[in-house]
């Protein structure tokens, strides 16, 4: 009994020593500095902020209610749509991988109804973000090039 006691012991300090190692400093820097958080939280706000507008501005370039950028599913529908999928498609970013492979798709189909190239739509895949907000703030035109079944 004592040499299983005594290997869980060893197991809970390396356990332990190893999170204390890999955890510690950082919580201790932002613990004993809050102007880091309070950067980082405004940072986000606005970040988050421009993404919402950006959103908002691509929606209403083809033709959707801008608010819908604002609603967390909703908007993945209306993205959907923009894109030229079904809604069903909804679903498979539900599923494990098969998420994966739909928002590529319809990042895909967004490059493409926004005239713009597959390159384009590579940027949307690996910089969303950067490249939404060029949808939304560029001079982008929507027409409805590709409809998937």
């Amino acid at each position: 009994m004592k040499v299983k006691t005594g290997f869980l012991s060893l197991l809970m300090v390396l356990l332990v020593s190893g999170i204390a190692l890999a955890g510690e400093p950082m919580l201790d820097s932002i613990s004993e500095n809050p102007a880091v958080i309070i950067i980082a939280v405004l940072f986000n706000l606005v970040f988050i902020t421009f993404m919402i507008i950006a959103q908002w501005k691509m929606f209403e370039k083809a033709g959707e209610p801008g608010w819908a950028a604002i609603v967390p599913i909703y908007n993945a529908i209306i993205l959907l749509k923009i894109a030229g999928k079904p809604g069903w498609w909804i679903l498979l970013m539900f599923v494990p991988f098969a998420n994966i492979v739909t928002i590529i798709l319809m990042d895909i189909g967004l490059a493409r109804n926004f005239g713009r190239s597959d390159g384009f739509a590579v940027g949307l895949i690996f910089f969303p973000y950067i490249f939404l907000m060029i949808l939304g703030f560029g001079d982008s035109q929507y027409s409805l090039v590709e409809q998937s079944i």
